[in-house]
């Protein structure tokens, strides 16, 4: 698990991408905001890692802090890194379609949300960023219960409803759960997806139960970072609430 933290337009922001790697693979899990490659490759550095390494992105779902280095990753790795993503998602990541979460309102709110103190020239360039968010490949596409034999074995989960074709990954050998966005870690405790960003509030509620297939024994999650205690049996608490 990496953090990488940055201000953003006046706020402190913590994201958790995730790292996998073998002799032969450098898999990395989503790519976090535009503009953090260097931040990114810092912190793959600081893990004891050559990002020169990389082989494979894998993205969890269109969102711009998942998207948002992709194009720069591409740029500076082609042709040795291949992307992999849900096909449900990867027309949004492509560009060839308008990110669900980025309409007119929803920009306009983000633009009115920010900090008074924010410079105006700052403010003009999110409201950019947000109506032309930035695109990478996809070059190849993977599904629910497929297993990739990279890493030891990691199996694709679908877990649609934060977005329609949102993906998480179970990594077989350390037997652990790279949610995405399918769940959360507030204050040391894992819940369930923050209803304000799903797509599908239900659907991703109801996405958890496919979790408790997995022998779970510690859960990773991008929002909030690595939950320290029983991830499965808490998983089951989460979906025993809402049933």
């Amino acid at each position: 698990m990496l953090t990488i933290s940055a201000d953003m337009m006046g706020r402190a922001v913590t994201i958790h991408p995730t790292v996998l790697w073998d002799e032969d693979e450098l898999v990395l899990v989503d790519t976090t905001y535009p503009g953090q490659l260097p931040l990114l490759t810092a912190e793959v550095s600081r893990a004891g890692l050559s990002f020169d390494r990389l082989s494979k992105v894998i993205i969890t779902h269109q969102d711009l802090d998942h998207i948002g280095s992709l194009p720069a990753i591409a740029a500076h790795f082609a042709p040795q890194v291949e992307v992999l993503a849900s096909p449900i998602e990867k027309p949004f990541i492509q560009g060839e379609q308008q990110l669900l979460k980025l309409t007119p309102a929803a920009i306009a709110e983000a633009v009115s949300s920010l900090p008074a103190n924010v410079p105006e020239q700052w403010r003009l360039g999110f409201k950019h960023t947000l109506e032309n968010p930035p695109t990478g490949p996809v070059h190849a596409t993977i599904t629910d219960r497929q297993r990739l034999p990279i890493c030891g074995g990691i199996i694709v989960i679908g877990t649609p409803g934060h977005t329609p074709g949102h993906i998480s990954l179970y990594h077989e050998p350390s037997r652990t759960l790279i949610a995405g966005d399918a769940l959360i870690v507030e204050e040391g405790q894992l819940y369930g997806p923050d209803p304000r960003y799903c797509i599908d509030y239900a659907l991703a509620q109801h996405s958890l139960a496919a979790l408790l297939d997995y022998d779970i024994q510690q859960v990773i999650c991008f929002h909030g970072g690595r939950y320290n205690g029983d991830g499965k049996q808490r998983i089951a608490e989460l979906v025993k609430q809402k049933r």
